[in-house]
């Protein structure tokens, strides 16, 4: 396993994101304990020592997961991230204070300010929980203070100008830095001496699996190595990024990323020249760039497996109508002719995805061929 020198201490270059753990009967709330506890245990033995949760993941029960995954480890041996989200719960004080209860300890080590962006920032700066979290810094119940964000540029520069953090967390990967914001975002958190936490290293899953044209150009380089650790090796050869969240999922997940964080080779000038091709290419075949966070799910007042949908609208834009037909018998959480085109997915969005407009784009074509 690879380390990083954050400040005093040695992180691992990997973590384990507990967002999308394994669940139970297709429930987002019902952790499968065993697989995630097999995991964790697989994790820490092989030197993972960062783990990022967050008072939202898996409606409240990831907390109180990890709590008890890594209880039976010397508390001072591993590292816990944990977040504070103004929407889920105003009072900043209640929700620290839960947070501690669900994760069984006295003090969160990598403490972050959960997802600024441009149309929250405002309120973040304004309520009171920055300076609440410095002082509780002080007296040791959070040893390192960031952010998490899911803004525009713009507002980065605002949030870091005047705020001594201690790290940031962005969404970095490959399709975003040739597509998005997040190679400026890097440079602005580097040029600032921020230390950089990854999220979203393989968008969401989208970067495991690309079209067979982008595929093949990856495999041609070496068809040993899955199509996911291109993204992750793209990510960690960055020399600011510190540590990688990955949000497993499976055992299979975990092990393939622990091979390729035990190799310390970095790309060559031909290998990133050959994903920056298979960017491309993929790039012409996504309709929507969901990353499967389900932050807009618990608001859905049809209750509506977003998502699902989300993924469901790239294969058809990619595959053709009649990968719509699959919708026939689905239950109503899993049809998009039920969105009522209230936007409440999208405030939620940290993308800001205009859910309604695709799901009225599938609910057309999807009664053309029913």
């Amino acid at each position: 396993m690879e380390y990083k020198q954050f400040k005093e201490i040695k992180l691992s270059h990997l973590g384990m994101g507990n967002m999308r753990l394994p669940v139970l009967n297709n429930n987002n709330k019902d952790i499968d304990y065993h697989k995630g506890q097999e995991m964790i245990d697989f994790c820490y033995k092989q030197g993972i020592n960062y783990y990022d949760t967050a008072f939202i993941y898996h409606e409240g029960e990831s907390e109180v997961f990890l709590g008890k995954a890594l209880s039976q480890y010397p508390r001072e041996s591993y590292y816990i991230a944990d977040k504070f989200k103004y929407s889920a719960e105003p009072d900043y004080r209640k929700q620290f204070q839960t947070q501690l209860e669900r994760l069984g300890t006295d003090y969160i080590d990598f403490y972050l300010v959960h997802g600024i962006a441009d149309n929250n920032y405002n309120t973040y700066m304004e309520c009171g929980c920055i300076e609440y979290f410095q002082q509780l810094k002080r007296e040791g119940k959070i040893k390192y203070l960031g952010f998490s964000f899911h803004g525009n540029p713009g507002v980065l520069k605002e949030t870091v100008k005047d705020i001594e953090w201690d790290f940031a967390q962005i969404q970095l990967n490959y399709y975003d830095w040739y597509y998005g914001t997040a190679k400026e975002q890097y440079d602005i958190l580097t040029e600032k001496n921020i230390p950089i936490m990854v999220m979203e290293p393989i968008h969401g899953g989208m970067l495991a699996s690309l079209c067979d044209e982008a595929n093949d150009l990856l495999n041609e380089l070496n068809d040993q190595n899955s199509i996911a650790s291109w993204a992750l090796r793209f990510v960690k050869d960055l020399d600011n990024v510190c540590v990688v969240l990955s949000g497993m999922s499976s055992f299979d997940q975990v092990k393939d990323n622990i091979i390729t964080f035990s190799d310390e080779t970095k790309l060559t000038p031909m290998e990133l020249e050959t994903i920056e091709k298979a960017c491309h290419i993929q790039q012409t075949q996504i309709g929507t760039t969901c990353t499967a966070c389900r932050y807009c799910v618990p608001h859905c007042p049809k209750n509506l497996e977003i998502p699902y949908l989300l993924k469901l609208y790239n294969e058809y834009k990619l595959g053709g109508t009649w990968r719509l037909s699959r919708l026939k018998g689905s239950d109503d959480a899993h049809t998009p002719v039920n969105c009522i085109s209230c936007g409440i997915c999208t405030k939620q969005c940290p993308q800001s995805i205009e859910v309604k407009e695709y799901l009225k784009q599938m609910t057309h074509d999807y009664l053309g061929v029913k």
